[in-house]
């Protein structure tokens, strides 16, 4: 229930459970990376990898993520940049390397 669509996902549903604050929720980033990290734990590294690099060409020119995306028009919201979405990038790059070397031992 939590897919917003393109492996984005919500970290909560903004018609379920409003935070108060004006305006609707995106797709918040670092919740796309966690999937990446539960499709690695269960073993689905292919898919995982294809998610990976799907989110990390969503990344400005510069190599930058915000907090969220509108997932209809792919633009950022949110804080920009975002310590949390990079803090997802790295630690899913670095378990999609440690998966993928382990496949091949």
């Amino acid at each position: 229930r939590l897919s917003a669509g393109d492996g984005l996902l919500y970290r909560y549903l903004h018609d379920e459970s409003p935070d108060g604050l004006a305006g609707d929720e995106g797709a918040f980033v670092l919740c796309s990376f966690w999937l990446v990290d539960n499709l690695i734990g269960q073993g689905r590294i292919e898919t995982a990898e294809e998610l990976y690099a799907s989110l990390c060409a969503r990344a400005s020119p510069l190599g930058l993520l915000s907090e969220q995306i509108n997932p209809s028009t792919g633009e950022f919201i949110g804080n920009f940049p975002q310590a949390f979405s990079h803090i997802g990038i790295i630690a899913s790059g670095v378990n999609l390397a440690r998966a993928k070397a382990d496949a091949n031992t």
